[in-house]
């Protein structure tokens, strides 16, 4: 099992200036060998027309046939005259870009991703350590050319260490420390319990035992100094080291929100694995919703994607079962009492409650919709 710890680090300002050089020469390896890339298909293809249209023998020897192994090669070849600047950081920066690239381009050839962007200054800067090129003590970390740079805590997991990332949120740094765990995890006692569970806009968590759960909300309660401070960012001049501050700001409380929803799922679904054995979730279609206009923003700040996410990993490291219900069973419209369904106009969405005409029994809409998950859930979901 790999696990990753996330760790806030203290860099000194020749530290941190090293970190920026560091993501700037990983974002230039990676758009240089992405371009690079394009060059060579483009090329490739063109033969290839050629030879078609002259109803010649293509020539296997004269194709670039692109590849990461090759880009690092040629970028090693020519970073000396050309980058001599990349000799000052550590070599896994541009060659582990390389291979993320490469990475990107079996995604997209599997059909998996989209395909690869050229990366942009100040968005998700980051650069790659292999484990060898680094090393752990305590509450510190060795970075190669830099020498030791001091941790906020030490890494709490026991096992070998296979990468690291160095990556800027929020104007600060972390390092995310990948960890293959060998020493097996203490399971939670059984309880024999099991609960449904509706995700909602109003309510986040409605539980099959009437339970309801509200969200934190950190989108709709940052909105305003939100806009505030994105405004004051637009009418900054570009370039200037006002603009700067004022992108660190908003950075900051971007990172905040994050944080903000994180703690709170986090403390949500350790709460529901360490209570129930068996946990049943809908199968929600989150990219269609997201379409709505009027629901977009706030189904973003529950973070449901991300909920159902902890939840399946946690359940698996634990020895408990996360079940999901078909998308198109009507859990809303069931009656958990006798399965009576509702006509498609009967049950609108501003309608919280309602009463089966068959059985005559008066449903709270979310609580009886949670019934019907856990009784109708099928699919037992892993973490893969």
């Amino acid at each position: 099992m790999i696990r990753g710890h996330v760790i806030e680090l203290n860099p000194n300002h020749k530290q941190a200036t090293y970190f920026a050089r560091a993501c700037g020469v990983a974002r230039l390896a990676y758009n240089w060998a992405l371009a690079e890339w394009q060059r060579q298909y483009a090329l490739d293809k063109a033969y290839r027309d050629h030879c078609k249209a002259q109803n010649i023998d293509i020539n296997q020897d004269k194709l670039n046939r692109p590849s990461q192994a090759k880009l690092r090669r040629k970028l090693n070849a020519i970073k000396g005259d050309k980058y001599p600047f990349m000799l000052e950081i550590t070599k896994c920066a541009p060659q582990l870009a390389i291979m993320q690239l490469g990475d990107a381009y079996q995604r997209f050839f599997k059909g998996e991703s989209k395909y690869p962007k050229f990366r942009k200054k100040g968005v998700n800067d980051r650069f790659n350590l292999s484990n060898d090129q680094f090393a752990i003590k305590d509450r510190r970390i060795r970075i190669p050319n830099l020498g030791w740079v001091k941790m906020r805590e030490a890494l709490r997991f026991d096992g070998k260490i296979l990468s690291a990332k160095i990556f800027s949120r929020g104007g600060k740094w972390f390092v995310s420390i990948a960890v293959e765990i060998t020493t097996p995890i203490k399971f939670t006692k059984k309880t024999g319990k099991s609960v449904g569970i509706d995700l909602g806009v109003t309510d986040l968590l409605t539980l099959s035992d009437g339970r309801k759960i509200k969200a934190p909300k950190p989108l709709k309660l940052y909105l305003k100094k939100l806009r505030r401070l994105s405004k004051a960012l637009s009418r900054k001049q570009k370039g200037s080291k006002n603009r700067a501050k004022a992108k660190t700001k908003l950075s900051r409380l971007h990172y905040k929100i994050r944080c903000t929803r994180q703690d709170s799922l986090h403390k949500l679904t350790s709460s529901l694995v360490h209570d129930f054995n068996t946990i049943a979730i809908e199968h929600l279609n989150v990219k269609g919703m997201m379409k709505n206009r009027r629901l977009s923003r706030a189904i973003s700040d529950l973070g449901f994607y991300e909920f159902k996410r902890q939840l399946i990993y946690k359940a698996s490291e634990q020895g408990k079962s996360v079940k999901l219900v078909d998308r198109f069973y009507p859990s809303s419209k069931t009656c958990s009492n006798c399965n009576h369904i509702l006509g498609k106009n009967e049950l609108t969405l501003n309608r919280r409650a309602w009463t089966c005409l068959r059985c005559q029994t008066t449903h709270d809409r979310d609580i009886n919709a949670s019934i019907n998950i856990l009784n109708n859930a099928s699919v037992t979901l892993t973490n893969t």
